[in-house]
């Protein structure tokens, strides 16, 4: 909240400089990704300290299927009672890897909440109600990918490889903080927002530069071709990082000069690897990982896009 105060106090101040018009824009563009996504980073943070600090030891593990295959399949529905968008599933998944979750099972549920989230599903009816297949194609595509990622990551001989040496690290000062349940709890909540903050800032200034760079003109003229309009409506999310809650009526304004798979590539690609989500997963994952989440949901959102055209 305090950040959000500064920003309030300090934003009409830079405006009064005289900046050219496409600074303007960009610091507009990533001023408010950043606002729009804060609220939901520290509520994951939240989510996370619940999980790893106040539920008892158990209690998750309990109710998990021991198949490999089919706890990825319910973790991957886990978002739909975790109200948050991309950017706070982040830290919640850190949690979950803090508590003993393996990667594959995190990422599985990390690429599948921000898209079987309720708030999203909700949205996206309220944007597209059933037409074209749409909503069916983005929640069946979405859980698709996840489970996929996961038994890809599964089949990693070493999957803590993937995690960076600082979140290593991270978890070593978490796990090991003395005293009682609320001294573990700020303790993981400053770790928590020093490690994401800065990457969701990063991410945030990065979505607004390129935004102001790429012209959407050129984005347009290519909508009606069936193969073209998919590409550039994932290179479209990958920029823009608008948050999972709200993307499907940024995506309805699209709706009658781009194709229906093109659509449905950009409401699956925007919530998992735009360029804020990647700066945040950065504080987690390794570079490899990252290239291969973005290699793995382009394909497969191309791949549903075209389907999509196909039978509508």
């Amino acid at each position: 909240m305090g950040l959000l105060f500064a920003i309030d106090a300090f934003a009409p101040s830079l405006y009064a400089v005289e900046l050219p018009t496409r600074v303007q824009d960009g610091l507009t563009l990533a001023l408010s990704v950043l606002i729009e996504s804060l609220p939901f980073v520290v509520l994951g943070v939240v989510l996370s300290i619940v999980v790893q600090v106040w539920v008892p030891p158990g209690v998750l593990e309990r109710w998990m299927p021991r198949r490999a295959w089919a706890r990825r399949a319910v973790l991957s529905l886990l978002g739909m009672v975790v109200p948050v968008c991309e950017c706070g599933n982040v830290p919640f998944a850190r949690g979950l890897l803090m508590r003993g979750f393996t990667v594959p099972e995190t990422l599985t549920f990390l690429i599948a909440a921000p898209i079987v989230n309720p708030i999203v599903i909700i949205t996206t009816h309220q944007a597209f109600g059933f037409d074209d297949g749409i909503l069916i194609a983005r929640l069946l595509g979405g859980y698709a990918i996840a489970n996929l990622i996961g038994w890809l990551y599964s089949r990693h001989p070493d999957p803590d490889a993937l995690l960076t040496d600082r979140f290593k690290a991270t978890c070593d000062v978490v796990l090991h903080e003395p005293g009682g349940r609320g001294r573990r709890s700020l303790a993981q909540f400053v770790v928590e927002l020093r490690a994401v903050l800065p990457a969701l800032v990063v991410g945030s200034a990065l979505a607004g530069a390129v935004q102001v760079l790429i012209p959407r003109d050129a984005l347009l003229a290519i909508g009606s071709d069936p193969a073209l309009s998919i590409i550039a409506m994932m290179v479209l999310a990958m920029v823009v990082s608008i948050c999972s809650n709200v993307d499907a009526f940024f995506a309805l304004s699209f709706a009658s000069t781009f194709t229906p798979g093109s659509i449905v590539a950009f409401l699956l690609v925007g919530p998992l690897v735009d360029v804020k989500m990647l700066a945040l997963l950065r504080t987690t994952f390794t570079t490899r990982v990252l290239v291969g989440l973005v290699v793995v949901v382009v394909l497969s959102a191309f791949a549903i896009g075209t389907a999509v055209n196909l039978l509508v």
